[in-house]
């Protein structure tokens, strides 16, 4: 086997060839052409106003009930400064979930609950035994192609999970970047569709047109954006407009729908093909097969443990994520992601290669 060449299956980032560089040139000239003034000033940590206006409209939201920052997991970090000041330090997680999200519940002092995430959304009957015990603050979920294990939640789910965050007074926060990311099947509604008043969904420009502008968006209840806003002031005193101003120029002028358009075609034919990997190469693990999204994930033969298959691929220059930290309350030594979307389909079929070689020796 060639291990000459490094293969990456760790972090879940775009291609750099998905990147729309001349439409986001462009759009920045036209951005400080028309709003210097203001994009180059201080302003308010609500974020640029047409923006959120353009953002409210996209989202059938009003404008009152949309915050624009730097960058979505910056506003889970104020969430928690607010709301984990409580009597309640409780919230409720997936397992697996977003390692970085569980980095900034243990830097709030956050008791995490795990709940079992299965193959249609979070498993409904473990919520409901551990409202039993506990009275979460909020359930940090990720409905749409689950990072890390590429689950899609069930509209029947996510009825009974805004059913339950209203009899049991906790938020649901919905983080939703992958969501305009389907390859195939059908949408199914936001959470924040059926409970604007319990929701608040989180998403941003990442995905959809690059890391660099470090945008990220909640649509969620005004009083709580509020005091998002006071939080995001006195961390920052005003986001990166620029950036605001950048991406509203790109999304007014009609480019965001072509870009998806073009990620979907570029993005489909890859998780294809890791499917057609591991389906040929290592067919005993049985793979998630999410409909959209960065990432699908296995679950390692009986016996055979991450770190083991870290250390073993790392000598075949294949380069894999600890699963263990994709969950809050121990587990995860059989658990991998693999990421696909910045990797070509050789890539693929060779890493995959690679870890099937590890796994069966």
């Amino acid at each position: 086997m060639n291990t000459q060449n490094k293969i990456i299956f760790t972090r879940g980032v775009p291609a750099t060839e998905s990147f729309p560089k001349e439409e986001m040139g462009e759009a920045t000239q036209k951005a400080i052409r028309a709003h210097g003034d203001t994009i180059l000033q201080y302003g308010s940590a609500f974020g640029f106003m047409p923006l959120r206006e353009w953002l409210a409209e996209w989202h059938g939201a009003d404008t009152e009930n949309v915050l624009c920052s730097n960058g979505s997991l910056q506003i889970i970090e104020f969430i928690c400064t607010i709301l984990l000041q409580s009597d309640s330090r409780t919230v409720f997680v997936e397992a697996p979930t977003y390692d970085r999200t569980i980095t900034i519940l243990r830097k709030h002092g956050a008791e995490i609950v795990s709940i079992p995430l299965n193959s249609d959304g979070p498993d409904i009957t473990a919520i409901q035994d551990a409202l039993e015990t506990y009275n979460p603050s909020f359930f940090y979920t990720i409905p749409d192609f689950q990072n890390p294990a590429g689950a899609t939640c069930s509209e029947a789910k996510r009825r009974q999970l805004v059913a339950l965050a209203r009899e049991h007074d906790f938020l649901l926060l919905e983080d939703s970047p992958y969501r305009e990311l389907r390859y195939r099947g059908e949408t199914q509604p936001t959470l924040r569709e059926f409970a604007p008043e319990r929701v608040v969904q989180l998403s941003s420009f990442s995905k959809l047109i690059g890391p660099g502008p470090r945008l990220g968006y909640a649509i969620g209840p005004k009083n709580l954006l509020r005091e998002i806003a006071t939080v995001a002031e006195n961390t920052y005193i005003t986001p990166g407009l620029l950036a605001h101003g950048s991406v509203y120029e790109f999304c007014r002028a009609g480019h965001l729908e072509p870009q998806i358009d073009r990620l979907k075609k570029l993005y489909a034919p890859r998780l294809q093909a890791t499917l057609d990997a591991l389906d040929k190469y290592l067919p005993e693990t049985k793979p998630t097969r999410p409909d959209g999204g960065f990432f699908l994930s296995l679950t390692l033969p009986k016996g055979v443990s991450i770190i083991d298959v870290m250390d073993r691929a790392a000598e075949v220059e294949l380069i894999l994520a600890d699963g263990r930290g994709f969950f809050a309350n121990g587990g995860g030594e059989h658990f991998l992601r693999i990421p696909f979307c910045a990797l070509t389909k050789h890539q693929i079929s060779e890493g995959v290669a690679r870890l099937a070689e590890v796994v069966q020796n």
